[in-house]
């Protein structure tokens, strides 16, 4: 993991000098709503709404590199297959991507493809199991404290509000033992404000 944080700054040193060549630079607010689910090879998992706020920075003309950092709530339900147990496990996390994208269109309607990683850090976890569950899966929610993941999606631009769709998954599983790893669709709106 260290080694893969030194290569992952490396990178992102290295686009931030080439980007910034030809820099220009925003500044902006976002917020949205995501759909979560934490897949899980023994359970039937269904996905939960929750939500993001938070902050971006976007340097660069039609190759831009956007860092952000944003507050974001996710998680899943689980149920085993006869219904018999659940869990409904629920995460505050920090997010922090660093997307690497290309606009295209004109100068008050920009079209964008972005891709990148995302390491997010558990604030806090909020988790209900039924208490035959506990019984049956007595490990199930160890969770890890941080993962690290990729986001991939595709933005618009219309003057200063700016709109992306974006899939995450996660490299890293959040709970080891069982194999689960969170993914998430997300809908975020902005507004750039430099």
């Amino acid at each position: 993991m260290k080694n893969m944080k030194k290569y992952l700054l490396s990178a992102v040193l290295l686009i931030a000098v080439c980007v910034s060549a030809n820099a220009q630079f925003s500044l902006g607010i976002k917020g949205g709503v995501n759909y979560s689910t934490i897949d899980n090879d023994n359970l039937k998992s269904s996905s939960v709404a929750g939500y993001q706020v938070g902050a971006f920075a976007r340097l660069g003309g039609g190759v831009y590199l956007q860092p952000e950092l944003y507050l974001s709530s996710s998680g899943g339900d689980f149920n085993s297959n006869d219904n018999s147990y659940s869990a409904h496990v629920r995460f505050t996390n920090l997010n922090v991507p660093l997307l690497l994208g290309v606009k295209f269109g004109p100068k008050n309607l920009n079209f964008r493809i972005m891709g990148g990683p995302i390491y997010t850090s558990v604030l806090s976890q909020n988790n209900t199991f039924s208490q035959n569950f506990n019984v049956a899966y007595n490990d199930f929610g160890h969770y890890k404290n941080s993962t690290l993941g990729y986001q991939a999606g595709f933005g618009v631009d219309i003057g200063a509000i700016t709109a992306d769709l974006r899939y995450e998954g996660n490299l890293t599983d959040i709970n080891p033992d069982f194999g689960q790893r969170q993914n998430l669709w997300a809908l975020s709106i902005g507004f750039k404000i430099l």
